[in-house]
């Protein structure tokens, strides 16, 4: 069954000013997952993600990776509640 989950992921490293967002967006997209993304205050990228729990697990492995530009050092992941987002989109 596949049963809609969410998870809430926190990227650290060179994520601000790379274009990891809009590459978050298009990947999310391409793959099937709805949700969101944002930068944060402390230099940090944070994303809500909803689907099915394969698709958001291969979004996932590929941001470890990001645009050309980004370096990730730390990927942080946490289930979450769905929101019922129903496309995905950079809010911030």
């Amino acid at each position: 069954m596949n049963e809609r989950v969410a998870k809430r992921v926190s990227i650290s490293g060179r994520v601000q000013g790379v274009a990891y967002r809009a590459w978050t967006e298009e990947a999310a997209r391409r793959g099937g997952v709805a949700g969101w993304v944002k930068n944060e205050p402390d230099g940090t990228v944070t994303a809500h993600l909803e689907g099915a729990e394969a698709a958001i697990d291969a979004l996932i492995s590929q941001m470890h990776e990001g645009p050309t530009a980004a370096v990730v050092e730390r990927i942080e992941v946490e289930e979450t509640a769905p929101e019922g987002t129903p496309v995905f989109r950079v809010v911030g």
